[in-house]
């Protein structure tokens, strides 16, 4: 949780001071200069870098305050996040460079819910070993 939110608070940071930079990054090209009336890529890129620092923070601070509640939440959200990004890939809205994004977003989903697993399983054990028995 708290790398996922790193990574995505310094995205959005990247984004706010250079968008193009983030543009490339997910495989956009960069907004032309001077820009057309009516392009207004630079607001979609404010507005979704602001996003992602707000995000970023949010994360930390569950990560910080160990909230299993909101790491259960991100799960399902993170897996329709990825099934969006990877389906405008694959009809043409979006270019192929954002395929990463979306794996990114499965990727820590998936890795997140294993872990929530894998601390359930355990908690599950030591519910069941017999007072005083030692712990593996």
């Amino acid at each position: 949780m708290a790398v996922f939110g790193v990574l995505a608070a310094v995205m959005g940071v990247v984004g706010l001071l250079a968008p193009d930079v983030l543009l490339r990054v997910t495989g956009f090209a960069p907004a032309a200069e001077p820009r057309g009336e009516g392009d207004h890529t630079l607001v979609f890129v404010t507005a979704s870098s602001m996003a992602a620092l707000n995000m970023g923070v949010y994360y930390v601070l569950a990560a910080l305050a160990d909230w299993r509640a909101f790491f259960r939440w991100t799960v399902p959200f993170r897996l329709l996040t990825c099934t969006v990004f990877t389906l405008a890939v694959i009809g043409g809205r979006a270019p192929a460079g954002f395929l990463g994004v979306g794996l990114w977003e499965g990727a820590g989903a998936l890795a997140t819910a294993a872990a929530l697993c894998r601390e359930r399983r355990g908690a599950r054990r030591r519910e069941q070993e017999p007072a005083g028995a030692p712990s593996a």
